[in-house]
């Protein structure tokens, strides 16, 4: 069996939590590079994981607040299909991952940091990024700030989209 060991997410367990669920709000306050917004659908939206278990680390979730996978439109599951590959394309531009981990966690037992509204998680995986450093020194290293990922990422998308500066962020 293999073990996702990621000891610097302790930091977030820990952390002070949004007070409201951040897939509704973030949305709702027009500040997409401060929230890390990087993309808005019709249906749906891609956020970047503020605590990433690596870089580039990014969710998409609908704007609307349900819980059950099962409850999703046609209209929301389609639209968040299309920016799981949208993110993709963006992520292998950006950062040449080798691999990529997609997931739902449903339920707060089955690993749901936020178990009130569903949300996709993309992971770029990299051959070595589980090295000496989290077993050894309790430490991951990320080598890029949110921020510059942000930027990076925010232009793949327009590049990928040809949306360029003509949407408004």
């Amino acid at each position: 069996m293999k073990v996702l060991w990621a000891p610097w997410r302790i930091e977030y367990i820990r952390s002070p939590k949004h007070d409201g669920c951040i897939f509704c709000d973030f949305p709702r306050e027009n500040r997409d590079r401060e929230r890390l917004i990087l993309y808005r659908g019709k249906y749906s939206f891609v956020i970047m994981n503020n605590y990433p278990y690596n870089p580039g680390h990014v969710m998409v979730a609908p704007y609307r607040h349900v819980a059950n996978w099962e409850e999703l439109t046609e209209e929301e599951l389609l639209e968040i299909m299309k920016l799981t590959q949208l993110m993709i394309r963006a992520i292998k531009k950006v950062m040449s991952p080798h691999g990529f981990n997609l997931g739902v966690n449903l339920g707060r037992v089955a690993g749901a940091g936020i178990d009130d509204h569903v949300h996709l998680h993309i992971v770029p995986r990299w051959n070595g990024d589980t090295n000496f450093m989290p077993v050894i020194a309790d430490t991951k290293v990320i080598p890029e700030s949110l921020e510059e990922a942000y930027d990076e990422l925010k232009r793949a998308i327009d590049e990928i989209t040809g949306e360029g500066a003509a949407k408004a962020p």
